[in-house]
């Protein structure tokens, strides 16, 4: 498993942290996924075998947020 941290641009309220989540632990190799509005960030692990990075950044886009690992 791996664990990433992303800076989340767009959110302003729990109904965006439930979205963001929702489309996040509905894909196949999100272990967890735990995002926070006030940080802007989520805390994410997934199984790298199963699922990209790339790939959690576009869910994270098409539910209309943007997404970038935080350094």
């Amino acid at each position: 498993m791996k664990k990433v941290t992303l800076d989340i641009t767009g959110m302003s309220c729990g109904h965006c942290v439930n979205k963001i989540e929702t489309a996040l632990k509905e894909q196949n190799g999100v272990e967890k996924a735990k995002v926070n509005v006030k940080k802007g960030t989520a805390d994410i692990k997934y199984n790298e075998s199963i699922l990209t990075l790339d790939k959690i950044t576009d869910v994270i886009s098409e539910v209309g947020y943007s997404a970038k690992l935080v350094n």
